[in-house]
């Protein structure tokens, strides 16, 4: 369902598909372990073209307030411009806005220079 790496210091986790109403919970779970293994670490997610429905976009969102909570940089990359919508709209503002990028790579630039 998900697959992470290590980029320059950014935590990099990419959602493959979207994991269903059932799977919000075991996908919310995975994504908080990387979390907590890898802080102080800014965190990309990257969701795929098949990940973009709304039970991801759901975990996305859950994991932004646990990000805030933390107090840890985060962002989201996706190509469909309806998940980026809705993850903009539905975003909580707090400390740690959540920026959501078009492109991976521009996120992980961003984010290296934000946490620098």
């Amino acid at each position: 369902m998900l697959s992470h790496s290590l980029e320059q210091g950014v935590l990099v986790i990419t959602v493959h598909e979207d994991p269903g109403i059932d799977g919000r919970a075991t996908l919310l779970t995975e994504i908080s372990g990387l979390l907590h293994a890898h802080k102080p670490a800014p965190i990309v997610i990257v969701l795929d073209e098949s990940a973009a429905g709304d039970a991801a976009v759901s975990v996305v969102l859950r994991v932004h307030r646990l990000c805030n909570h933390l107090g840890l940089l985060m962002s989201v990359v996706t190509h469909s411009a309806p998940a980026r919508r809705l993850l903009e709209t539905n975003a909580l503002t707090g400390s740690m806005p959540l920026v959501v990028y078009a492109r991976a790579d521009t996120a992980i630039a961003t984010a290296l220079i934000a946490a620098a």
